[in-house]
């Protein structure tokens, strides 16, 4: 019987705050693609040499070859943003079908920041959204350091990633770090996937 790989392709915008943990939620997507067989391709990530500037990466992950490591305008499939206003600089990228998965609390980092009541506003207009207190969840259940696993949690069906290769990612890009740590993500994975139905 042969092998027959599925089609899928999922072009993914990261983005937040330098310090939020935006290159492990790459890093942990990156390794599942692997483990399902995709071709992987990222652009540079900008921004995280200054703690609490703006981050922001390209990922791509396909069943084919992919040509270009840069999304177009009207290209993303999935935006995923540990900062709302964040969400909101990226739009322009996104498909009109496309997912916005978000953290609902703003990072307010500069002085002008807008009223996070518009920037509510605005994340409603869009057609597939969901926005949650990672930061306030991870609290709540005493894995402060995984809010952004979160997150991925809550992106799991939007990436077309198997929920179980993404935890076995997690073991992988964690292990070295303990036990403890490889089960607080594990946690965090399961509590995005709750919170996001």
């Amino acid at each position: 019987m042969f092998n027959v790989q599925r089609k899928m392709k999922c072009d993914i915008i990261l983005c937040g705050v330098g310090g939020q943990g935006i290159l492990s939620i790459a890093t942990i997507i990156g390794e599942a693609a692997m483990n399902e067989n995709l071709y992987i391709k990222q652009a540079e990530v900008h921004g995280m040499s200054q703690r609490g500037g703006d981050v922001q990466s390209n990922l791509r992950i396909s069943s084919d070859p992919i040509a270009s490591d840069l999304i177009s305008l009207g290209g993303a499939d999935v935006i995923i943003s540990m900062e709302p206003m964040e969400a909101l600089r990226y739009l322009p990228y996104l498909n009109k079908e496309g997912w916005v998965i978000t953290s609902s609390a703003p990072f307010i980092n500069i002085p002008n920041y807008p009223n996070i009541e518009d920037i509510k506003a605005e994340l409603a207009k869009l057609p597939h959204v969901v926005a949650i207190d990672i930061e306030q969840l991870a609290k709540d259940n005493q894995i402060p350091r995984s809010a952004n696993v979160i997150l991925l949690g809550a992106a799991q069906k939007a990436l077309g990633i198997d929920y179980a290769t993404l935890e076995n990612a997690i073991r992988s890009v964690f292990g070295r770090k303990g036990d403890a740590v490889v089960e607080a993500n594990i946690k965090a994975l399961a509590l995005g996937r709750e919170a996001q139905k």
